[in-house]
């Protein structure tokens, strides 16, 4: 298995893909599955992910996208979707560990309660979250990607509005970016150039 910084320095954003790839269901699958594993405030796993893969669907989505050819050239095209309304659903998550004696009583009011306390009364960290957690989950499936040979990119030109009612998005839910996943083609740039760690590092 490559190691995770390979794969992290090995990841670049494709706008070139070969149209004649197709996943698997089981491939799609297993990318959403790692990339289930990304972190998510008090563990509400508060997004989701619609796999974009059917000519139809990809004709739908790149018009939403402003015409972008990656989108109905890529095998699939994600769509990451981050749930403002996730910690609502804390009871049902948390309850296994209360099942298995994981945790007391006490400690799941207090996982459940300290959630609704910071939540349910603040639509800016609801909204806040949701980004959040779509957004760590859209990397991690980038990175699964990257390490199985395929080639991604993250990309946020979209109409959200569109997107939403043509992929029956609820209320609550953000479509935070969609990613295009697939066998990388010809014509590709390689990496681009970052900014030196000292301007991204201040140690106080």
């Amino acid at each position: 298995m490559t190691d995770v910084i390979t794969t992290i320095k090995a990841r670049t954003s494709a706008n070139n893909f070969d149209p004649t790839h197709v996943m698997t269901a089981a491939e799609i699958s297993e990318l959403v599955e790692i990339a289930n594993e990304a972190p998510t405030s008090f563990n509400q796993q508060n997004w989701r992910t619609v796999a974009v893969t059917s000519a139809e669907g990809k004709a739908k989505l790149q018009a939403a996208a402003y015409g972008q050819a990656k989108v109905g050239a890529a095998a699939a095209t994600f769509i990451m979707v981050g749930d403002s309304q996730g910690y609502k659903q804390l009871p049902r998550i948390v309850q296994p560990l209360l099942d298995a004696g994981y945790i007391d009583q006490a400690a799941y009011d207090g996982w459940v309660g300290a959630a609704n306390g910071m939540y349910a009364a603040n639509t800016q960290i609801q909204h806040d979250e949701a980004i959040r957690s779509a957004s760590l989950a859209g990397m991690t499936l980038m990175l699964g990607a990257t390490a199985k040979g395929l080639a991604s990119c993250p990309m946020v030109g979209f109409d959200p509005a569109a997107v939403a009612k043509e992929f029956g998005l609820k209320d609550g839910e953000i479509p935070v970016m969609i990613i295009t996943v697939g066998k990388a083609a010809e014509g590709n740039w390689g990496r681009k150039a970052r900014l030196p760690v000292t301007e991204k590092l201040q140690v106080a």
